[in-house]
């Protein structure tokens, strides 16, 4: 069963995130064959400032 973890900035809507799950999953498939049904996807959503880039985070980024 591959399971396929996903760190995002927050922000994103329901819709998106399905699409990025239906796409995840199926790009699984077709590169090794896993069942769809057996294919797990884990999405993580973290606040902008809890994501550092350069030594500012996402938020001060404008990000």
């Amino acid at each position: 069963m591959p399971i396929c973890q996903i760190h995002l900035i927050e922000g994103r809507t329901v819709e998106q995130k399905r699409l990025l799950i239906e796409k995840i999953t199926d790009a699984v498939h077709e590169a090794i064959g896993a069942p769809r049904e057996s294919v797990r996807v884990i999405l993580s959503e973290m606040p902008k400032e809890h994501f550092g880039i350069g030594g500012k985070t996402a938020g001060q980024l404008g990000r």
